[in-house]
């Protein structure tokens, strides 16, 4: 490692010390899921809450919130018990394109994916075998699996997002590093086992592409799926183990900067 890479290593492990603190966790979406302690609940929660994660932070923690009470504040339980009936009220929720189809589906999926299995890990990991480096086809196969029920509406398809369509998968990689990533700090959950935090992948918003492009991290014009690529296996230079570290020290400067909390 030479000078100016040793120089960036020590200016990305100080931002990561100074943003993966409790005290980063009220001001971020990730708050929500923190309120259950049931893992089910938690990944319903989390899962939910990232796929709504495009707008102002406090616009995405209040529908979140909103969410919860039509879930009646127990997530798994409604899953798992709710009726046809139970799920008229939520015909009334929406967040920018994210419509009554769109969430009408997501109950859908849930309640038949939770009556067959333990835990939301299992519809990743199905995909992954010992010689994958990343995340990569869990995510694909992911996708293919939350749209394989029989009345999946296409339009509900572009809010969860794949690496065949060349996208970043912005949510769905917060996803993963919320429910993966472990450490003492008490941020991220750390729940999932299978999944080995060198395989996460940087979730690549604009506050996180501006920062890497400005710090030499990404070279790539366009921002998309090879852009996610290219970023983590330059941050995987500072730390191969865990790589997705680095999205606290992207992220937080890059909000500090922009001081709006948007996503």
């Amino acid at each position: 490692m030479n000078y100016k890479e040793n120089s960036l290593f020590s200016f990305l492990e100080e931002q990561v010390n100074t943003f993966n603190q409790p005290s980063f966790i009220k001001d971020d979406p990730i708050s929500i899921p923190h309120q259950f302690s049931i893992l089910q609940d938690i990944e319903i929660v989390a899962f939910w809450t990232a796929m709504l994660a495009w707008g102002q932070r406090k616009t995405i923690m209040n529908k979140a919130r909103e969410l919860i009470q039509l879930m009646d504040n127990a997530p798994y339980d409604f899953m798992l018990n709710h009726e046809e009936k139970d799920r008229v009220k939520f015909l009334t929720f929406k967040h920018r394109t994210f419509q009554a189809t769109d969430t009408l589906y997501f109950l859908s999926f849930f309640q038949n994916f939770y009556k067959k299995n333990n835990s939301l890990e299992t519809a990743f990991t199905q995909y992954l075998t010992v010689d994958v480096t990343t995340v990569e086809p869990a995510l694909i196969g992911f996708h293919n699996l939350f749209f394989s029920l029989e009345d999946a509406p296409q339009r509900t398809r572009k809010h969860i997002a794949s690496p065949a369509k060349k996208s970043t998968c912005k949510r769905l990689n917060m996803f993963l590093r919320w429910m993966v990533r472990k450490d003492d700090k008490g941020v991220d959950f750390g729940l999932w086992n299978e999944i080995n935090p060198s395989q996460l992948l940087i979730p690549l918003d604009v506050h996180v592409d501006r920062v890497a492009r400005r710090l030499g991290l990404i070279q790539r014009k366009q921002t998309d799926w090879k852009t996610v690529l290219e970023l983590t296996q330059n941050l995987r230079d500072f730390d191969p183990y865990d790589p997705v570290k680095y999205d606290y020290a992207l992220f937080g400067t890059g909000v500090l900067e922009k001081s709006k909390g948007g996503f």
